[in-house]
């Protein structure tokens, strides 16, 4: 494929990359906010990131199999209306359990878009463009998860409501996939049985196993101490408005950005599993030092070291990942990734919420700390460097 249907889908990729963060970095900094409004405990926040993520651990394989068999277009068109559509009515929820029910349905919406984003860039881009490209992905990534919590600190100032209002922008972008995206869709001849099992043996390989190990656990460390347990820290240890709560993890996203624009060049010299490893210890230097930060500010250091390590770790995850299987059983892999991705989504935050219970705040970074080091465990001794485009 020439490279100026590849330079033209980009900006349509990268507003696909934007929706899938939107949904949980925008309303990020208002959590707190939320849940006194709705006079709800503070550790039911968790449902809220829970009830928007659980649909993805059973719909993602479907949106794989769907997106295999039938293109990446079908399932894309339909995914977008409903998480714009949905998105925004939970702006209009007056009830804890309205806006449950409203984000478990703009996660059904949701799903198919974190499967399908990186799916399209493993079809359309082959070696170390592969891993440019996802490098520059992973920046918009990062940018996206910069902006966000920030415009939703900003707008959490007028009240919780407004920052849900945001998904509606995925209405224009619906459009833009149905007349502008270009994009080999496959075509398979397997029947559906074949289909299954060329997908199974490459699923149960053992590079994949251990990518989507890392996958869970990278996610893990995420929602736990960052989505749910880090606006927790600023509001009760520092009482910090949103603002300033989205102003840190819009630096964290920044530093994310800069990791991910520089990942095409060093790929040059550094294998991408070297570059998983840079990320996995710099978890682990974030996690330790989060709970030892006296001022608020100063976590600029121990956040932004974070957003270097996800800069690292998610762009070359998602190239080894899409490297493992041929066009016609691509999104079913990234399927299974999808679904490790929700499931460690889902359960993070109650895990996480068990740890505090049983030991405090300090407690939360230091399991993240120790669950970093496992994950840079399985890469060093179970992830191979070599790529099979």
């Amino acid at each position: 494929m020439s490279s100026t249907p590849q330079n033209s889908n980009l900006p349509i990729i990268f507003g696909l990359t934007l929706m899938v963060v939107m949904g949980v970095s925008s309303i990020m900094p208002v959590l707190p906010l939320l849940a006194r409004e709705l006079q709800a405990p503070v550790e039911t926040i968790g449902l809220v990131l829970t009830g928007f993520t659980l649909p993805g651990i059973f719909l993602a394989p479907v949106a794989g199999i769907l997106a295999d068999r039938y293109g990446r277009k079908k399932v894309l068109i339909p995914s977008l209306i409903i998480f714009g559509l949905a998105g925004a009515a939970c702006g209009l929820a007056q009830t804890l359990s309205d806006l449950l029910i409203l984000r478990f349905i703009q996660g059904i919406g949701a799903a198919p878009l974190g499967v399908l984003y990186t799916t399209i860039i493993g079809d359309l881009y082959k070696g170390k463009e592969r891993t440019r490209i996802m490098g520059l992905n992973a920046g918009v990534l990062g940018m996206g998860t910069a902006i966000f919590p920030a415009l939703g600190g900003l707008l959490g100032e007028l009240g919780w409501h407004w920052p849900f209002f945001l998904p509606l922008v995925a209405l224009p972008l619906c459009y833009a996939v149905l007349k502008h995206l270009n994009l080999p869709e496959p075509e398979s001849k397997q029947d559906l049985k074949s289909y299954f099992k060329s997908a199974k043996e490459i699923v149960q390989s053992k590079q994949a196993v251990a990518l989507f190990a890392v996958t869970l656990l990278t996610f893990f460390i995420l929602y736990g101490p960052i989505v749910t347990f880090f606006p927790v820290l600023a509001d009760t240890s520092f009482d910090v408005p949103p603002s300033a709560i989205g102003g840190l993890f819009g630096a964290s996203s920044l530093a994310t950005a800069l990791a991910s624009a520089l990942i095409g060049k060093l790929s040059r010299w550094f294998s991408e599993r070297t570059m998983l490893c840079v990320g996995h210890v710099l978890y682990i230097i974030s996690m330790i030092l989060i709970p030892l930060t006296p001022h608020y500010w100063w976590m600029f250091i121990p956040i932004c070291t974070f957003g270097l390590a996800q800069g690292f770790n998610f762009p070359n995850l998602t190239t080894l990942l899409t490297s493992l299987a041929p066009i016609e059983q691509r999104a079913a892999v990234m399927a299974v990734n999808g679904t490790v991705l929700r499931l460690a989504q889902t359960i993070s935050p109650m895990f996480f919420t068990l740890v505090f219970w049983i030991g405090d705040l300090s407690a939360v970074y230091y399991a993240g700390a120790a669950l970093s080091a496992f994950m840079l465990y399985i890469t060093l001794a179970r992830v191979s460097s070599t790529l099979h485009h």
